[in-house]
């Protein structure tokens, strides 16, 4: 079969792979279609980000949708030919963190794509993937394969309100417009917050926001001086989402947060300085938000109900043969969101 393996910094290729046998707990799948997140253009334009590298060669893509094509002796709650949505997130269910139902912290995860431990964990990007029988989540009939991709990314936006605590009848600020972003406010839409604002630097994520259910969208490049109003009285907002890793959004955030309100940082663009006397003036309380796990399963539901619609995220889907140049679109902000590449396609 063919892979997409990243070997260095701008150096991709579709290479032929090996499939492993399939266990009795798993199952085979011809993969449909795979979204190109944030982590994946880290690894293809840089090598990896922080202090990951890719120290060998690796298959990229954890946002992956597909169809059932062997089903292991015990798997019996699949069928061949059933269309799935696939969770790339496989922990070891042993550790203390496992144990305490901090699967997103597990101390031998194994996510597809990723390049933190060694050797690294092979990513999804392929036309056939061995996958564990937990991994597989049904979709409905009316869900494009395309959509079902759009899964992971979701459910990293559900475990950012998840950590919030709750957004019910709240004043929500949204920073960082982009996939994650942008189905974040789905998310918040269906969890019952008052009002969202939506900021962003280019336009193309704003009108994606508005589309996903923000009441207002503010470009902080073009018309900061829209935030002001938001910064009276110590600030409107009783909840934060910093999406986008930025210091300047961060900090955009801080001003217009209330006394004791939450701000969860979602994006991760790298170390930043953080104002501390606002912080502890305002008596904020910042989180982090890290992955997600039992989280899948509720963005699929919402999918499959269409209590969120993802489509307005999607801005392309090319061939496989065509990869290099979705990353090198999917690189592209002013006008790419999330780009997607279709394995099915001749």
């Amino acid at each position: 079969m063919r892979a997409l393996i990243c070997h260095s910094a701008k150096d991709l290729r579709i290479e032929n792979t090996e499939l492993p046998a399939m266990g009795p707990d798993q199952v085979r799948v011809k993969v449909a279609f795979g979204g190109i997140c944030g982590s994946d253009l880290h690894y293809y334009q840089h090598g990896g980000f922080g202090t990951v590298r890719i120290k060998q060669p690796m298959a990229l893509g954890h946002e992956i949708s597909g169809v059932v094509d062997g089903l292991g002796a015990n798997v019996k709650h699949l069928a061949v030919g059933q269309r799935i949505a696939i969770s790339p997130s496989r922990p070891c269910g042993a550790c203390r963190f496992c144990q305490l139902g901090q699967q997103n912290h597990c101390l031998n995860m194994r996510f597809f794509g990723s390049a933190m431990p060694f050797p690294h964990i092979q990513g999804a990007f392929a036309e056939q993937l061995i996958i564990e029988g937990y991994q597989a989540h049904p979709i409905g009939q009316h869900l494009s394969l395309s959509e079902a991709a759009l899964a992971e990314p979701l459910s990293v936006g559900l475990h950012a309100i998840q950590r919030a605590g709750g957004v019910l009848g709240k004043q929500v600020f949204v920073t960082g417009c982009g996939p994650i972003g942008a189905l974040l406010i789905g998310g918040l839409r269906r969890a019952g917050a008052a009002r969202i604002v939506a900021a962003d630097i280019a336009d193309l994520p704003l009108k994606c926001a508005k589309e996903m259910g923000a009441d207002e969208t503010i470009n902080l490049k073009t018309q900061p001086e829209l935030l002001d109003k938001y910064k009276v009285d110590k600030g409107q907002f009783e909840a934060v989402f910093e999406a986008s890793g930025s210091e300047p959004a961060l900090r955009a955030g801080l001003d217009v947060i209330m006394p004791r309100g939450i701000l969860v940082s979602v994006g991760m663009g790298g170390d930043m300085s953080i104002p501390m006397t606002q912080l502890v003036a305002k008596e904020v309380d910042l989180r982090g938000t890290f992955r997600f796990h039992a989280e899948f399963a509720n963005a699929v539901q919402f999918l499959n109900s269409g209590l969120i619609n993802g489509k307005p995220v999607i801005t392309s889907v090319l061939p496989m043969d065509k990869a290099v140049e979705a990353f090198e679109l999917a690189c592209d902000k002013s006008q790419s969101l999330k780009v997607q590449i279709d394995f099915e396609a001749a």
